[in-house]
């Protein structure tokens, strides 16, 4: 599953967007420096996220929607379009 995939996937679960999803931890005072156990806590217990679901979360709460090139223009199912993460919602995503 790309990266964007797990985004999108959680939009679906949750009925918020990632972007909504990073306001609320920032709210709850998660941001860049927050370890991954109270983010992924927080996201079984609110919304049911499971571990690879929560970790692709955690990433764009801590370090922002930029990801690897590593992972940008790899075929199969784990290679993104490009190294910025779409947070607007799966229906606006002009990459899809």
């Amino acid at each position: 599953m790309s990266f964007q995939a797990y985004l999108d996937a959680i939009e679906t679960k949750t009925g918020l967007t990632p972007r909504q999803l990073v306001e609320l931890a920032g709210q709850r005072g998660f941001g860049p420096g927050t370890k991954a156990t109270p983010i992924l806590q927080w996201l079984k217990d609110d919304y049911d996220l499971g571990r690879g679901h929560g970790m692709a979360l955690v990433h764009v709460i801590t370090k922002g929607p930029k990801i690897s090139d590593a992972h940008v223009g790899r075929g199969g199912a784990h290679g993104d379009r490009n190294d910025e993460l779409w947070l607007d919602g799966a229906a606006s995503n002009p990459h899809a």
